[in-house]
């Protein structure tokens, strides 16, 4: 079978096209950004929420046989639109998959969505699936609950850096969750591909059991092989603080999970009925608990889970650091640095000198701050951090004997800048 598979490179996607792979079909996966060829796959660049038109999307429907959509953003920000993705680009793939004869089409939306919306994410997938159900199709919707497996992202990920925090955070009011296995999910996709499955069916996809969050934590925590943690309940208003900081962090094109969208879905919680899920699929929903503990943590589990919060902490402290130190140069610190440069032999260039050193720290500050920008302004860090220690040796080689240190330091900066580099992925 010739499956195009929307949202190829997220949590669900890519589980998915490794899925597809392993069962011998050929599949055109849909990425935002360009991918490396591999065998039985065509990686296709396409931009969803800009892919509004059924023209847009007919090209690639040559040949298909089943379509898949697992694409989903949590909030709107720079980079993502809920609408664009959720509603108006799928709409147009709903339309172009009638015009090109390709009848089946199993899409993944969110559990819940059909009770209670409270936010654009839940509102808009609710559209998306509206939009698939007025079509002439073999449709499947599938609304999962929390979706947790071997890999992490988004939420998921979050469970686990909660889980390696010495203090466990609770927020009040968090919805219960009926956690839901990511094997048991791609299984499900899989199965809804089959010529002869069902088809025109919505169903919910979750876990056999309800947990609160706080149990997910601890659970992580013992898997990870660590003793319980104390728990603290967070006063209201740092809560909120906490999520308000997300949204800003997303509007420089990063995408925490803790974001105000993420709060409004947690306070109504993911719980539904997989009884019918279980009975046209025999899929039997696996325990939460007993799916964790089937396979010991890794030692590169626990790093991640450690360096979860630590990565944004990290990246922060290196934009903050690059732009504070251009920013002195600039101020207070000008005469000072343009003393340097006359004492090293610029002469008529000190001030200038001075002042493209700070414009460039500040740019590299600004540029590691952004999400789309982070990777380069990093290496731009590393190969001005080399240019100092070069130039400094060779101008003035009397900062290495300083107390303070202004060359030694600069050794600590260029480890840490290779950490943000290593961690940079999301995903």
């Amino acid at each position: 079978m010739r499956v195009l598979l929307i949202g190829a490179t997220g949590f669900i996607g890519s589980a998915v096209l490794a899925r597809l792979l392993g069962a011998e079909h050929q599949v055109v996966a849909i990425t935002r950004s360009r991918q490396v060829q591999r065998p039985g796959v065509r990686f296709v660049t396409l931009d969803i929420r800009r892919a509004t038109a059924p023209e847009d999307w007919l090209p690639h429907l040559a040949g298909i046989d089943a379509v898949v959509n697992c694409a989903g953003v949590l909030q709107d920000s720079p980079r993502d639109s809920t609408a664009g993705v959720h509603v108006h680009g799928v709409a147009a793939l709903f339309a172009a998959c009638e015009r090109a004869g390709v009848r089946r089409v199993i899409h993944v939306s969110a559990i819940g969505v059909d009770r209670d919306a409270p936010t654009r994410f839940s509102r808009t997938k609710r559209e998306g699936d509206q939009a698939l159900m007025a079509r002439d199709l073999d449709w499947v919707i599938l609304r999962p609950s929390v979706v947790v497996g071997r890999p992490a992202y988004g939420g998921s990920a979050m469970f686990r850096g909660l889980a390696a925090l010495p203090v466990t955070p609770l927020v009040g009011d968090t919805g219960p969750l009926q956690i839901v296995q990511l094997d048991d999910v791609t299984q499900t996709i899989l199965f809804f591909l089959q010529p002869h499955a069902p088809v025109r069916k919505v169903l919910e996809v979750a876990g056999p059991k309800q947990l609160a969050m706080a149990d997910v934590v601890q659970t992580y925590r013992h898997w990870f092989g660590w003793p319980p943690a104390r728990t603290v309940k967070l006063p209201r208003w740092l809560s909120h603080a906490m999520y308000r900081a997300g949204d800003l962090i997303g509007l420089l094109g990063w995408r925490p999970p803790m974001r105000s969208t993420g709060r409004q879905e947690i306070v109504r919680g993911a719980v539904g009925d997989p009884g019918e899920w279980s009975r046209l699929t025999g899929i039997e929903p696996r325990d939460f608990d007993a799916a964790l503990f089937a396979e010991p943590a890794s030692v590169q589990e626990r790093w991640f889970a450690q360096l979860y919060f630590l990565k944004p902490l990290v990246l922060g402290v290196l934009a903050l650091f690059w732009l504070a130190t251009g920013l002195i140069s600039l101020g207070p610190g000008f005469t000072i640095g343009q003393g340097l440069m006359i004492e090293g032999g610029a002469g008529g260039l000190a001030s200038i000198s001075v002042v493209a050193g700070a414009l460039a720290d500040i740019a590299i500050g600004i540029g590691i701050a952004f999400r789309r920008t982070a990777r380069w302004a990093l290496y731009a860090a590393l190969a001005i951090s080399i240019f100092y220690v070069i130039a400094g040796t060779i101008l003035l080689p009397r900062l290495w004997a300083e107390p303070l240190g202004p060359m030694l330091k600069i050794w600590p900066i260029l480890a840490l800048n290779l950490v943000a580099l290593a961690i940079l992925d999301d995903r």
